[in-house]
C-alpha cells in the first residue's frame, strides 16, 4: 500500500485544522500556506471532506473550515479511505465478488496479513494520538536542546 499525494495533504490538512481548532473558522489559504501545499490542490481535498461530514465551513469575512468532531474521534483510517478508497494492498482483497482462485491461493494468507496490520496500525490512531505523539517529541528534543 501506498498513501497518494492527496491521501498526505488530506491528513496534514485535518491536522492543521486540529490543531488550530481555537481559532474557530480557518481559511484555507492559511492552512495552504502553513503546510506549504497549493491552495488549489487543497480546495479539492477539503470539498471530499465537507462533502462527507468531516469538516464544517463557513462563509464571509470571518469564514473558512473547522472539525467536524473532536480531534480524537477522527481515525486516521477513516480519513485516508475517504480520499483514497480502499487501503487494500491488493485489489483481490477489495473486491466484493472473491476471484475464483481465492481457496487456492497460497499469497492471500500474506495480504490478510498486511491488511489487518494496515487496518490496526490507521484504525486506532486518531488526530489527537499523532498530535500528542508530535508534541512530545518537539518537547524532548527541545529538552535535549536539538530544537
Amino acid at each position: 500500500m501506498k498513501i497518494s499525494t492527496k491521501g498526505r495533504y488530506a491528513l496534514r490538512l485535518m491536522l492543521d485544522l486540529a490543531i488550530n481548532q481555537t481559532s474557530g473558522y480557518i481559511p484555507l489559504k492559511a492552512v495552504a500556506q502553513r503546510q506549504e501545499i497549493s491552495d488549489k490542490y487543497l480546495e479539492q481535498i477539503i470539498h471530499q471532506l465537507s462533502k462527507n461530514g468531516f469538516v464544517l465551513s463557513a462563509r464571509g469575512a470571518q469564514g473558512g473550515y473547522r472539525l467536524a468532531r473532536l480531534p480524537e474521534e477522527y481515525t486516521v483510517g477513516e480519513i485516508l479511505r475517504t480520499v483514497e478508497g480502499s487501503l487494500a494492498p491488493v485489489s483481490c482483497l477489495d473486491c466484493s465478488t472473491p476471484c475464483d482462485k481465492i481457496d487456492s491461493c497460497i499469497t492471500i494468507g500474506l495480504y490478510k496479513k498486511i491488511q489487518n496490520a494496515i487496518d490496526g496500525i490507521v484504525d486506532h490512531t486518531t488526530l489527537a494520538d499523532m498530535i500528542n505523539d508530535f508534541q512530545r517529541k518537539q518537547a524532548a528534543a527541545k529538552k535535549s536542546g536539538s530544537v
